[in-house]
């Protein structure tokens, strides 16, 4: 499975659990971090877990590796660390105040669902 693979499975499955504004975005050679990023949100801090869930329990069956989660008992702004994807699951007043995709403004938009 490829990278652009792996992303479009976070994506697909955080969808699945209602999860807002999922977005990709590429950003090779902006940073040294990850190539991709898959940002969304969720309405409640039990559905941002429910997402984080899902995620992981999707990538355990597609055999990627996930080398760690953080703040998933806050559930404010959880971190999935798939390597060279990293997926931001964030309750949505926290998305609203990060911003993300202003802070990545160059970074090019693979793929968004409203």
């Amino acid at each position: 499975m490829n990278l652009v693979e792996i992303a479009q499975l976070a994506a697909t499955t955080a969808e699945e659990k209602k999860a807002q504004r999922v977005t990709i975005l590429d950003i090779r050679g902006l940073s040294v971090i990850a190539d991709y990023f898959v940002i969304c949100h969720g309405n409640s801090q039990k559905q941002v877990q429910a997402i984080v869930t899902a995620i992981k329990d999707k990538m355990h069956e597609a055999k990627v590796p996930l080398r760690g989660i953080e703040g998933f008992a806050e559930a404010r702004w959880v971190l999935m660390d798939l390597g060279d994807v990293v997926v931001h699951v964030f309750h949505k007043d926290e998305r609203e105040f990060y911003d993300l995709e202003r802070l990545w403004g160059d970074a090019r938009e693979i793929r968004q669902v409203q």
